[in-house]
């Protein structure tokens, strides 16, 4: 920006805003004088308000309102109507506007002459979309269909017209779609064994629970709006109970705190269920009337778990295994709140059905402050007008069915061909392995492959065997360095679009609050000018719509069943801020009548059973130690997976990335605090620097996943294999992937 008394004012209200949420405690002290702290006069009827909603992949996907002033955004805000927002936004959420203004945004369309050289010169839009086109139709004439052209996209933009990139695809032809997710695959799978769908309960029920499980799951970094209920619930006496590896902010603010061994969750949990059952505290008029399968899993608790046996599995002694059972079973009700990161192992998915199980054996599934609450697409009900689009008359592609996404809503394309589908969480490996024809052209969209995905040693020998990489991005991030040519894509408050939530049940519009910076395009704009160019080249190659506005095609995305279900009469009605669900209750599964093929809670599922696991939610084993410590490499707080730590406002306050580890191991390896030392296994290294704590376990080492910008190496993914987890392809199209399965050792650089 060019005025900086707007620039102070906008930093200033990233401030008061982490204040807000407890995040300016973390603060220098240098920026917390009371000098510094005092904002300016505010008048809202000084300036536009617009709409927005935060379209990142999160679990709170906040509400905005937007304060824009002789087109520039001078101040957001968390949405006072939406109950869950209720105002507040994230640490992430407050930086926006300096995401919008960074001077590091990419401004137009470049080339870079050789990958990874740093020599990037500007082009045209025409000029860019020319060699695009170009590349596709050679691709056609020479392989004689569209399969080597590929796609990876997936969280970096979750609204709903973001499915336009898939949109444009499919209007090309058939083509390589890589799918899958990192994120919550094997979870998924497994509560669709259980339940026949994954559906939670409103998170805002949590202050009826009496008892709540926090498993796995760090909200006072990655769903801060959901610690007000969790909060809101001990004050009105309920026990918080925070399972984790780690010793979190969330585990601070518990009245309990588990430090399990990594992937021991799924003894814990059926040591928990034996001792249930041994003291007669299960709920037998639901294990009776709402359930099958109970007696087998009864049975196959006692014959094969003791509490001791779980105590030695997951190192939380027997005594309190047996007391936090008795605790959690005779609470009405209780809920367990499972995390994602706990499912991210290789019996992640056989972990989350004996969470499941136990939630259901005391009668809590259905029951409003009750539920094994994991995540939904109950209000996920769109028309994906953006993302369904034909491909051209005569297209070939693959023959046979194709792999579906955990987001595709779609009833799938009837003709003979399909897109060719290969597994996300196995990018590098697929790119290698992929032949006949092999990938030449590769779009890479809402997504930074080098910063997410596995193995980036191997992600760089895998992008260098394709003709040519076409990243539609904001920031210069590794996947761009390692591409040809990069477009601008545009910001949440440059587009319009609409977003819901996968955890709460509200719906926010998003307007166009200002006009686009520089030469940024939305990725449907980017879609429609592709077509129009190829359609100037070879007619009929592309059938995508070649004219469009966001807000039109926003507007096409709703339905009467959208309309009905969050009780407006049109999708403008959204202009006046968000909405929430019309539910019948608070909590899934409220009737008892489940998705399952006998429509009742399944302990017993012949489904998981055909599909190659246990039909009961047994122990599986977690990965076998490759190295001395466990690595996991979660979420930061000042992060989601690549985006905000790069933000200059963000690296006031987290200027580097560690790698944390406990003081007694540290020793025994000569390592001092904030040493620069070389973590490494057989995936690759990375040099950083050590912060001792004993928040982490003897065993472990913690390195948070972030993307710093540039003059920095530091990448997670050296030292991340893509090792699967045990489920994921069933509702998801492919394996998720064991990220905190890893193992690596340390030594002083």
């Amino acid at each position: 920006m060019k005025d900086r008394t707007n620039l102070t004012l906008s930093r200033r209200s990233l401030l008061k805003g982490m204040a807000a949420a407890g995040a300016a405690s973390i603060l220098p002290c240098r920026l917390l004088t009371p000098k510094e702290a005092i904002a300016a006069g505010f008048d809202p009827n000084e300036y536009q308000t617009f709409r927005n909603a935060c379209p990142r992949n999160c679990y709170d996907t906040c509400s905005i309102k937007t304060y824009v002033q002789d087109g520039v955004i001078k101040y957001i805000e968390g949405a006072p109507e939406s109950t869950y927002t209720k105002g507040g936004l994230c640490v992430k959420g407050y930086s926006y506007p300096r995401r919008v203004y960074s001077p590091d945004r990419i401004k137009y369309p470049m080339i870079q002459d050789g990958r990874r050289s740093g020599k990037w010169r500007r082009i045209s839009w025409d000029d860019a979309l020319d060699r695009i086109a170009k590349k596709i139709l050679e691709l056609k004439e020479t392989d004689g269909n569209l399969l080597g052209m590929g796609l990876t996209k997936y969280s970096g933009n979750f609204s709903i017209t973001s499915y336009g990139v898939e949109g444009m695809m499919s209007s090309l032809g058939y083509t390589t779609r890589f799918v899958g997710t990192p994120c919550w695959p094997a979870g998924i799978d497994a509560q669709n064994y259980d339940l026949g769908d994954m559906w939670c309960n409103d998170p805002e029920d949590m202050v009826k629970s009496k008892y709540i499980i926090l498993w796995g799951v760090n909200p006072a970094w990655c769903a801060v709006h959901s610690m007000k209920y969790i909060q809101e619930a001990k004050r009105q006496g309920a026990k918080v109970l925070v399972i984790d590896p780690i010793f979190t902010q969330t585990a601070a603010k518990g009245d309990v705190f588990w430090q399990p061994k990594p992937a021991g969750d799924g003894a814990l949990a059926l040591g928990m269920a034996k001792h249930i059952l041994d003291k007669g505290l299960v709920d037998n008029d639901f294990v009776n009337s709402h359930a099958v399968g109970f007696n087998e899993f009864a049975d196959y608790l006692n014959n094969n778990i003791t509490v001791e046996w779980a105590a030695e599995e997951s190192g939380i002694p027997a005594q309190e295994i047996r007391q936090i059972a008795e605790e959690f079973a005779t609470a009405d009700p209780a809920t367990i709140w499972i995390g994602y990161g706990m499912q991210r192992h290789t019996n992640g998915g056989a972990s989350v059905r004996s969470i499941d199980a136990l939630v259901a054996m005391t009668g809590n599934v259905g029951k409003e402050g009750g539920g094994a609450r994991y995540g939904h697409l109950q209000t996920w009900g769109f028309n994906y007008h953006a993302m369904i689009q034909s491909p051209p008359e005569g297209s070939v592609g693959f023959s046979g069915a194709a792999a579906r996404g955990e987001f595709d809503f779609t009833e799938g394309d009837k003709s003979s061909y399909s897109d060719r589908t290969v597994n996300i969480n196995k990018t590098a490996q697929e790119i290698l392995d992929i032949k006949d024809p092999s990938l030449k052209l590769f779009w890479v969209a809402c997504k930074n492959p080098f910063a997410q995905d596995f193995d980036r040693p191997k992600m760089e020998r895998a992008f260098d065997t394709i003709d040519l990489v076409v990243s539609a991005e904001q920031f210069f991030t590794e996947t761009v360095a390692n591409s040809d040519i990069v477009l601008p894509v545009t910001t949440l408050f440059e587009e319009w679009t609409v977003n819901v939530s996968y955890w709460h049940y509200w719906m926010g519009i998003n307007e166009q609050a200002i006009k686009p910076l520089h030469e940024a395009k939305s990725n449907l704009e980017i879609a429609a000018a592709l077509s129009k160019k190829l359609n100037s080249l070879s007619p009929g190659s592309c059938t995508f719509q070649e004219e469009l506005t966001t807000e039109d095609w926003t507007a096409k995305e709703f339905n009467q069943g959208i309309y009905d279900y969050f009780g407006i009469k049109d999708w403008k009605d959204l202009k006046n801020g968000p909405v929430k669900a019309k539910l019948k209750s608070s909590a899934s599964w409220s009737d008892k009548k489940f998705g399952t093929p006998s429509g009742k809670y399944e302990f017993k599922s012949e489904i998981c059973a055909e599909h190659g696991h246990k039909a009961l939610p047994e122990f599986k084993e977690g990965r076998k130690a490759y190295d001395k410590f466990q690595l996991l490499t979660p979420h930061t707080q000042f992060a989601l997976h690549s985006q905000f730590a790069n933000l200059d406002w963000m690296k006031e306050f987290n200027k580097e990335p560690f790698v944390y580890m406990h003081p007694a191991a540290a020793a025994a390896k000569g390592i001092k605090d904030l040493d620069m030392v070389r973590v490494f296994n057989k995936v690759g290294e990375q040099k950083v620097k050590v912060k001792l704590t004993d928040n982490v376990s003897k065993d472990c080492l913690i390195m948070y996943e972030a993307w710093y910008g540039k003059n920095t190496d530091f990448n997670v993914q050296n030292l991340v294999d893509d090792e699967s987890a045990d489920m994921g392809a069933y509702k998801a199209g492919a394996p998720g992937a064991a990220i905190h399965g890893q193992f690596a050792d340390i030594e002083k650089a």
